[in-house]
C-alpha cells in the first residue's frame, strides 16, 4: 500500500487540506517545506504590496509608480536591478550561490480603463488619459496580484539563495493589455529588446489569477490561450442628407450589413467543435449628426484562434465577405488584422514534468487541472514562449463563498480575488523556478 502522510497544508484561512496518497516525487523535502514556510511568512507583505498597487493602478506604459515599488523592493533584497526595459519594465537578477543556468519568472503590472465598482477599501479612484480621453483606471484583471506574487517569490528564493544552483530572472512587464495606440509596448518589446539573450533565459513560467476554484492550479499542454487579432474595418462611402439617402452611398447600413455577415461566419461557416474560434464585432464609430448619413466609418473587432490555418482561413473569409458587401453598395472597404498576440503554446513535455511540482505547490494532485479546457482569451507572455520553452498557468483566485454565477469575470468592473489564494501562487513561482532550474524533490 502506498505510503499516505499529510505534507504541507495548503491556503492560509482557505481550509484546503495537505498532500495526502501522492507518489514519493510530490512530497515534501526539506527545501519544499522551507518555500512553504517563508511562503506563509511573506503572505502578509504580498497583500499589502497587492493592496497599495491595486488602490494606485497605472495603464499600459505608464507603470511608473508600480515599477519604481518593484525596484525598490528587489533592491532591498539585494537583487541586481534594471529599469526601463520596454519604456516601464523591471527585471530583478537572483544569482544563486552555485553556478548553473538562468530561467525566468513574469508578472504583468497595467491596468485597465475600466471603472471599479468593488466597494473595497482600497478601491481605485485613479484616472488617466487614454486615447485622448481622461478614463478611470483599475486593476479588472489582476495584475496586482500578479505583481505582488512575484515580488513574494522573490522573497522566498532570496532566503533560498544558498541552495541555487544558477539564476533565476524576475521580469516585471508592462503594456500586457496592450500599449497605447500608436505605441510599442509589452512582451513584444521586451522580447525585440533582447531580454530572453541579455539574461540567458532558458526557460520561462507565469502565472494568471482566474475566476476558478481558490488555490487550484490550472494548466494544459501546447495551445492554451487563444492568438488574438485586432479586427479594423475602414468604410468609405458617398455623404448625404439622411432625408435623401439615394443621393449617397449609406455607409451606415453598410455597416450593419457586415456586422451580420461577419457574425455569420463562425456561427455558420466554420466547425468550432473542432477548433475553437471566436470573431467578435465590438465597436461601430461613424456619423456626427442624426440626419446626415456620413461619408466615413469604422468597425473593430477581435479574432481568437488556436492555429495559423483557422487564422488565415478567418482572416480571407472576412476579407471577402466585407470587399462583395462594399462592393454591392458602390462604397470601399479596407480590411486589416494586426496580431496583438500569438497563440499562448505551453511546452509539451515541461506541462507534464511540472504535474507533481505545481501539486506540491498547490497542497495536492486534486488541486490541480494539467489539462484544463483551452481559454479563448489572448496573453502576450506567448512572445516568450516563442524564444524558449515555457508554461503559463492560472490560479483560482474566486472567493469560496459565492457561486460560479456570483463571480465577476477578469474585466468586469466589479473583478476582485481571494487574497489568501496568492500563497499558492507564491509558492508556483518558486517551485516552478527551482524545478526549472534542475532541482528535484
Amino acid at each position: 500500500m502506498m505510503e499516505r502522510r499529510r505534507v504541507i497544508t495548503g491556503l492560509t484561512g482557505a481550509g484546503l487540506l495537505g498532500l495526502s496518497g501522492l507518489p514519493r516525487a510530490v512530497q515534501a523535502a526539506p527545501l519544499t517545506a522551507r518555500i512553504a514556510a517563508l511562503a506563509a511568512k511573506n503572505q502578509p507583505k504580498v497583500v499589502a504590496w497587492r493592496r497599495d498597487i491595486h488602490e494606485h493602478p497605472e495603464l499600459g506604459n505608464r507603470e511608473v509608480r508600480t515599477a519604481a515599488l518593484v525596484a525598490a523592493e528587489l533592491r532591498r533584497l539585494g537583487l541586481e536591478v534594471h529599469e526601463k526595459i520596454a519604456l516601464t519594465g523591471v527585471v530583478g537578477v537572483l544569482k544563486g550561490d552555485r553556478p548553473g543556468p538562468a530561467v525566468a519568472l513574469r508578472a504583468d503590472m497595467d491596468a485597465l480603463p475600466v471603472l471599479e465598482k468593488t466597494g473595497l477599501p482600497f478601491a481605485s479612484k485613479a484616472t488617466g488619459d487614454y486615447d485622448g480621453k481622461t478614463v478611470p483606471i483599475t486593476h479588472a484583471c489582476g495584475h496586482d496580484a500578479h505583481v505582488a506574487m512575484l515580488l513574494g517569490a522573490a522573497e522566498v528564493l532570496t532566503a533560498l539563495k544558498a541552495d541555487i544552483a544558477g539564476s533565476i530572472v524576475f521580469i516585471f512587464q508592462p503594456a500586457e493589455e496592450g500599449p497605447p495606440p500608436g505605441e510599442k509596448g509589452g512582451a513584444d518589446l521586451m522580447v525585440a529588446e533582447g531580454v530572453i539573450e541579455t539574461y540567458r533565459i532558458t526557460s520561462i513560467f507565469g502565472l494568471h489569477v482566474w475566476p476558478k476554484a481558490a488555490g487550484k492550479l490550472y494548466w494544459r499542454p501546447k495551445g492554451f490561450m487563444a492568438a488574438a487579432d485586432r479586427l479594423e474595418i475602414r468604410l468609405s462611402g458617398r455623404q448625404t442628407h439622411g432625408a435623401q439617402p439615394w443621393n449617397g452611398v449609406d455607409i451606415t447600413a453598410l455597416a450593419s450589413d457586415i456586422v451580420g455577415a461577419v457574425n455569420q461566419i463562425a456561427a455558420r461557416q466554420i466547425d468550432v467543435t473542432a477548433e475553437p474560434t471566436v470573431l467578435s464585432i465590438t465597436t461601430m464609430q461613424g456619423g456626427v449628426r442624426f440626419n446626415i448619413i456620413p461619408e466615413d466609418f469604422k468597425l473593430g473587432g477581435t479574432l481568437r484562434t488556436f492555429s495559423e490555418a483557422r487564422r488565415a482561413d478567418i482572416h480571407a473569409r472576412v476579407t471577402k465577405t466585407v470587399e462583395a458587401l462594399a462592393q454591392a453598395y458602390g462604397a470601399k472597404a479596407e480590411v486589416e488584422f494586426t496580431l496583438s498576440a500569438p497563440l499562448t503554446y505551453n511546452d509539451p513535455k515541461l506541462s507534464a514534468d511540472l504535474i507533481p511540482v505545481l501539486a506540491r505547490a498547490a497542497g495536492g494532485a486534486d488541486r490541480i487541472e494539467p489539462n484544463t479546457t483551452a481559454i479563448t482569451g489572448a496573453e502576450d507572455f506567448s512572445q516568450f514562449q516563442k524564444k524558449v520553452p515555457g508554461v503559463f498557468a492560472f490560479l483560482g483566485t474566486a472567493p469560496p463563498n459565492k457561486t460560479p454565477e456570483e463571480i465577476a469575470p477578469n474585466h468586469s468592473p466589479y473583478f476582485d480575488i481571494f487574497e489568501p489564494a496568492m500563497e499558492t501562487g507564491v509558492r508556483a513561482h518558486a517551485e516552478a523556478a527551482l524545478f526549472l532550474l534542475g532541482w528535484k524533490a
